[in-house]
């Protein structure tokens, strides 16, 4: 599945975060969400975080 992160919309929450830590990280700044190492993964937890974004910075499709 690819992801894509917009942080412009991202309001810093952290969801995405506590949802998938081993994709999702936080700017240390801003603590808005930093794109992944890669955009494309197959880690289920992936659209459990896009699901529980509060302000729906993350999409993923297959």
């Amino acid at each position: 599945m690819e992801i894509r992160v917009d942080r412009e919309r991202c309001i810093g929450a952290g969801m995405c975060v506590l949802t998938a830590p081993d994709v999702f990280d936080q700017d240390a700044e801003d603590g808005r969400v930093l794109p992944p190492d890669s955009a494309f993964t197959e880690d289920p937890a992936v659209r459990e975080a896009a699901l529980v974004c509060p302000s729906g910075a993350i999409t993923v499709s297959d």
